[in-house]
């Protein structure tokens, strides 16, 4: 029976769009719709009487919109934990949550206390450092300005290396420290070491179903099970290709040694092709490598242990399997001992185990060693080849500064890797992915990639704002790609780069770069530092108090500074100096000092790309 528009409450298009589509409903379609339009009818009679639910449904109600509203903060130094962020966010996003995603350094403390429902993502640097975008949470939640919690629902997703002694130590003090205040746990905090990806899609399953839970949602839709796959791995929009999990492989164009005859150091400037990659990025990104361990180091542990080397063993747990000299080369960590690995290894070894348990002597024992040191130290061995790689981390990609700028080379990146060469217990040492550049990756070969953006090193949106660099030896890197991009947009704002190394003869690395910028304005100032050729060691911060008046007049016209390089000496020694020069140019009191530095950090006028 076909609806007429005189016959009926529609219009001519509707009655036409009606006609179209009811003689195509199946049975149990009609009755699905039928039920649909009895409902809508039951919450209009509801709300004419002034009920916002149908009786019964206002507690499940509330609940529900108290749990869309979700808030994400991320603290990263890397990126890492930024990247997961916004990832989880996008997954958090399409189950129909809204989602409030922020650094920990832009969030306002204040409102804390008015979250119902909150996801921390947070890094561990250093030994056991926050990053310095969680500083500013970190320090509020420890102070006794932090409110009680107990209306906070909270989760914590911790990043870090096992191989230090204070594993992800930044996402348990958070983690600890919400609890103190009266927060609950949605889910427990999870530590991920380097290899992050299957620990961060178990706690995001874990997350959403406790979610799912207070929603009370036992339905089969967006957040029902089959919403839980991994934000990690699931396809975001617009995600390239190539990433962390599918690396490029990027042909080497060029591999320049940039220290003199005679120098103690040897750094080399890469070239790569990224043409095919569709990677882009900007200064202050970062490239990842995954390196090769060395094949001599690889073949000595096999012989050490009796194994056969053409053995197969898996490599993830897709059931992919290599032989074990490749695993070893390709595919797993053999230069980094820990303790994780050390209990792991114990299974297998009484002595080790009797080791262990007889103290704290671990803590030493694992500087400066590898696993070759290990299976010698506490020989004999009763384990298989499939046992060991068990017990071993993920081989992880190494980061390096980006020393070149995408607008000027769109097809290639630059890179300023410093080989890493020292002794230790008797043997030497060689940094896995600096000296597989230096010695095995020749022009023609081909390197993992991928793109590590870093919005926390970057340079400012107005391109008319002065910048201060401080980067002594490769940490200079970021800063060559500074100047190039704004060579490329023809910034007109003030640049100040304090460089340091050991000799200006054989260390001054792209001198002749540097000498170009001066001479077209590019590079308004540059202050050098070379500490063995004087009497008295001379480094970058010295620089800064020779012309420490400018300096602070530049933070007084509004100057962002960046800080690239060592963390343990350089970074903490420029950073006193920025301290000192603010007190005696400035006449601030020492806590005045601290408390200017922490708003430039705030406003990101103070950025820093420390290791």
């Amino acid at each position: 029976m076909l609806l007429q528009v005189t016959n009926s409450p529609f219009n001519q298009e509707q009655a036409e769009l009606l006609n179209r589509l009811l003689p195509s409903l199946s049975e149990s379609q009609q009755l699905w719709l039928s039920g649909y339009l009895s409902a809508c009818n039951t919450q209009e009679a509801a709300s004419a009487v002034g009920l916002q639910n149908p009786p019964g449904a206002l507690q499940q109600t509330e609940a529900t919109q108290a749990t869309k509203e979700l808030t994400i903060l991320f603290g990263s130094q890397t990126g890492n934990s930024q990247g997961l962020a916004e990832e989880i966010s996008e997954k958090l996003k399409s189950m129909e949550y809204k989602i409030t995603l922020e650094s920990m350094n832009d969030f306002k403390v204040k409102d804390l206390k008015k979250l119902t429902y909150l996801l921390i993502i947070v890094s561990t640097h250093g030994e056991g450092d926050p990053p310095d975008t969680a500083l500013p949470l970190y320090e509020f939640l420890y102070s006794r300005r932090a409110p009680k919690l107990n209306d906070l629902h909270f989760s914590v997703l911790a990043l870090g290396d096992s191989s230090y002694e204070f594993f992800c130590q930044t996402g348990k003090q958070f983690d600890a420290r919400l609890e103190e205040l009266g927060a609950k746990r949605l889910s427990p905090r999870v530590d991920c070491d380097l290899d992050y990806d299957e620990p961060a899609t178990k706690w995001f399953e874990d997350v959403a179903k406790s979610l799912k839970k207070m929603d009370g949602d036992i339905s089969s839709g967006p957040a029902g099970e089959g919403a839980f796959v991994s934000a990690v791995s699931s396809p975001i929009p617009d995600q390239p290709k190539y990433s962390r999990t599918n690396p490029f492989r990027a042909e080497i164009l060029e591999n320049i040694n940039l220290n003199g005859r005679g120098s103690n150091k040897e750094t080399r400037h890469l070239e790569l092709s990224l043409e095919g990659s569709n990677f882009k990025f900007e200064p202050g990104d970062s490239i990842g490598i995954y390196p090769e361990n060395d094949e001599e180091l690889v073949n000595s542990i096999i012989e050490e242990l009796q194994l056969d080397p053409s053995e197969s063993v898996p490599i993830n747990n897709q059931g992919e399997v290599r032989s074990l000299v490749e695993a070893l080369k390709n595919h797993y960590e053999i230069t980094v001992l820990s303790k994780q690995l050390l209990e792991k290894a114990s299974e297998a070894n009484e002595k080790l185990k009797e080791f262990i348990e007889s103290g704290d002597h671990h803590k030493d024992y694992v500087k400066g060693r590898d696993l070759l040191d290990l299976v010698r130290d506490f020989s004999p061995w009763n384990i298989s080849a499939g046992e060991l790689v068990g017990k071993l981390r993920k081989l992880p990609a190494r980061l390096y500064s980006i020393a070149s700028s995408y607008q000027a080379n769109p097809d290639e990146v630059h890179l300023t890797i410093g080989a890493v060469r020292y002794e230790s217990h008797g043997r030497k040492r060689n940094g896995v992915c600096s000296v597989h550049c230096a010695e095995r990756a020749e022009p023609g070969d081909a390197l993992s990639v991928y793109v590590q953006s870093n919005a926390n090193f970057k340079l400012p949106s107005d391109p008319d704002i002065p910048v201060i660099m401080i980067g002594p030896g490769t940490g200079v890197a970021p800063f060559r790609s500074f100047l190039e991009e704004k060579e490329e947009i023809e910034a007109k704002g003030k640049t100040w780069l304090f460089f340091g190394d050991q000799h200006f003869v054989t260390d001054f690395l792209y001198q002749v770069e540097w000498q170009r910028w001066l001479k077209n304005g590019v590079l308004t100032k540059m202050d050098v530092a070379f500490s063995r050729d004087t009497k008295e060691k001379v480094y970058v911060q010295h620089r800064m108090l020779d012309h420490s008046r400018e300096l602070y007049d530049w933070l007084l016209e509004g100057a962002h500074v960046y800080i690239c390089g060592d963390e343990k000496n350089m970074a903490k020694d420029v950073h006193a100096t920025l301290l000192e020069i603010l007190e005696k140019e400035g006449g601030m009191t020492s806590e005045e000092a601290v408390a200017y530095l922490a708003e430039m950090q705030q406003e990101k006028r103070y950025q820093r790309d420390v290791y």
